[in-house]
């Protein structure tokens, strides 16, 4: 690639599981570390984020844990399509994603990957940044999440 994604970049590892509550006690008690807050995201339609194309309407709840320089993310989808339930519905529990950090050429490496195939899934933007899921699953064994900053 002319625009390589720096390992250095590395921030998260997303699992998909189906009881973020129980997973996210698993993983506490693991690291030693204690439960992470469960966010319970509403089902309510977003027009800041998409899927596949489409204003993406569904439920999730999630768990962070902060690893080092990295995190773990705990996702729990709910009702609606998202790209968490098309990977826990085709695969069952499991990551779903690795994130990276990648500044300014987030929409070089976006179009680099798309012109080998690999079509975005979902994006969505916040106050100041975004987050794009691109569909990498059959080329690298897991998605990506390409983030111009954390």
């Amino acid at each position: 690639m002319k625009n390589p994604i720096n390992l250095d970049g590395f921030i998260q590892i997303a699992i998909v599981v189906d009881d973020v509550e129980k997973a996210a006690k698993a993983w506490a008690k693991l690291f030693g570390v204690p439960v992470p807050e469960i966010m319970d995201h509403s089902q309510d339609g977003n027009p800041n984020v998409t899927y596949r194309g489409k204003t993406a309407k569904y439920g999730l709840k999630m768990a962070v844990i902060p690893v080092g320089n990295f995190v773990i993310e705990l996702t729990e989808p709910g009702g609606g399509e998202s790209t968490f339930r098309e990977f826990i519905d085709k695969h069952g529990c499991g990551v779903h994603h690795l994130g990276f950090e990648v500044g300014e050429r987030r929409d070089a490496i976006i179009a680099e990957l798309e012109a080998d195939g690999i079509d975005m899934r979902q994006i969505g933007f916040y106050p100041g940044s975004s987050w794009t899921i691109v569909d990498s699953e059959d080329a690298l064994g897991v998605n990506l999440n390409i983030k111009p900053k954390a």
